[in-house]
């Protein structure tokens, strides 16, 4: 059982690196705006969408790396 919990909680600090690094910072926004209407315009949605479900998933694999983290204590 301490094994099965061990590798579940490697994968999910993997997935949760992973999706962090994949996220855009604060500052792209504001760079963005310099860079033309267009891309604003047409690129704002897709990357909005995007952030958007990397934002969920990063939540859920936090709550599940805490959750994990504290039922490998108690075991």
């Amino acid at each position: 059982m301490h094994a099965l919990l061990m590798t579940l909680l490697l994968i999910v600090s993997l997935a949760l690196i992973v999706v962090v690094l994949l996220q855009s910072g604060k500052s792209a926004g504001l760079s963005g705006a310099i860079s033309g209407g267009a891309e604003q315009l047409f690129g704002k949605q897709k990357a909005r969408g995007l952030d958007l479900v990397l934002q969920r998933v990063t939540i859920v694999l936090s709550i599940l790396f805490f959750i994990l983290a504290i039922a490998i204590v108690k075991v």
